[in-house]
This record gives C-alpha cells, structure tokens and sequence, in this order.
C-alpha cells in the first residue's frame, strides 16, 4: 500500500522503495543558486523520510524535500536556523512538528499537495514568512497564532475544506495576494454556498477610493460579526 492516497500533482500508483542518501551524496546535490544561496535539493528522490545526515548541512538557504513520500518533518528541522526557502510540496504529510514554528529567517514556505488537517498552535513564530502555500490540504481553520504572521505578503488556501473566509486575512496589513479557490466556502445567515470571483486579492485601503474604502471596511465588520456569532451559537459542554 503506498503511504497516502495521490492528489492532484501526483501519479497514480505503487511507492516505489524509499532510496537511502548519504552525506556524501547529499552533498552532491547542494548547488548555489544566482543569488548566490546555498541550496539543497532532494526533490523526487522517492524518500519516505527525510535523511538524518543532512543535519550537517545545517548552515543551507534553501531546501527543497518536495515530490517525495515523506510522511512527517523531523523534529531537528529546527537545526537549519538559516533556513530562508523551505519546500515540502507534494508529499504525505499529515501533520507538522512544533519545530518548524523554529526558523528565525524563512520567508516562504511551501506546503501544497499534503494531508494537512491543521497547524501548530505555535505556527505564529514564523513572523519572517512572506509566503505561504498551503494548497490541495485537508485545512478547515488557521491557528489563532498565524495572525502574528506580520510579513505576510501571499499565502495560497485553495483546495481545501474552508467553510469561511478566514477572518485573520483582514489583519494582515502587508498581505497582497490570497487565493481561496474551490473551498468550500458557505454564509451560514443566508443559508447559500459562497462563490468568490476566480481571482481574489487583498489591497492596501490606501490604495482605493473613499468608497472602497467603506465598502471594505462594511464587509470586514461583516466578517467579524459572523465569526462573533458563530462563537456565540456554539455549544458548551455541561459542568
């Protein structure tokens, strides 16, 4: 049985054995890049887990484990604090170390085509991440924490299983670019599934007219509210 079920971006079929890598060949495989970044790319070598020797390279830019098997992140993640690219893009990842939240300096991580069902609650330490691509997930909700994410420039949520509009988009002040395609999305005061326009993007208000401005303003008060009474109408458990 392979170890998850292929999505969209992968081939159908069997998983083929897990090869082994050495330090010695993962060393073969670090390049420099034309900004001159140390990176390390381990894409489709059909890994089912993520070398242990590669913790010697701990001083990479880059690193690139994407289109592989791999069934979760290790916890010495945290070891590649200079770590600025992290794709982890088409594999079988279910669920994601507190570790990861652990990397001073990365600006884009990418995430699409796993099993994700959540985030770490501590997720909101990245506060350097400028993009994030969790696409073709499980995903329902964000940590609360990810609102600290004050750099956040793009971030991808299509293709998973969102019912709202995350209400956190509206508090990122440097966000530019949000994709919720083809989620699910429903207003639970109208009873009617929600379909947003091909192409979504947040803008800076200062960057639209004084009606826009309110216009989006209403709409964000709007979201607010609904997220408010749907905590509200939740049920408690009994003492």
């Amino acid at each position: 049985m392979p170890c998850c079920s292929k999505v969209k971006g992968k081939k159908m079929g069997r998983q083929s054995k897990s090869k082994t890598i050495t330090l010695k060949k993962a060393k073969r495989y670090v390049e420099c890049t034309m900004y001159e970044k140390r990176r390390l790319d381990l894409s489709f070598k059909d890994l089912s887990t993520v070398p242990k020797c590669i913790r010697k390279l701990c001083d990479l830019d880059e690193l690139d484990l994407s289109r592989n098997w791999i069934t979760e992140v290790p916890d010495f993640i945290d070891c590649f604090t200079t770590l600025i690219v992290l794709d982890l893009h088409s594999n079988c990842l279910e669920e994601l170390p507190v570790t990861i939240c652990r990397l001073p300096r990365l600006l884009v991580l990418n995430l699409c085509n796993n099993r994700l069902t959540s985030l770490p609650k501590e997720f909101g330490q990245l506060n350097t991440l400028e993009t994030l691509n969790l696409s073709i997930n499980r995903l329902s909700a964000l940590p609360a924490s990810i609102i600290a994410l004050k750099e956040l420039r793009c971030i991808s949520l299509c293709d998973n299983q969102f019912m709202r509009v995350p209400v956190c988009l509206s508090k990122f002040k440097k966000l530019e670019k949000v994709n919720l395609d083809r989620n699910p999305l429903f207003d639970r005061r109208r009873e009617v599934k929600v379909t947003l326009a091909k192409n979504f993007y947040m803008v800076n208000l200062n960057h639209l007219c004084n009606d826009c401005q309110n216009k989006c303003q209403i709409e964000g008060r709007k979201m607010e509210e609904a997220e408010s009474e749907d905590e509200t109408e939740s049920p408690t458990n009994p003492s």
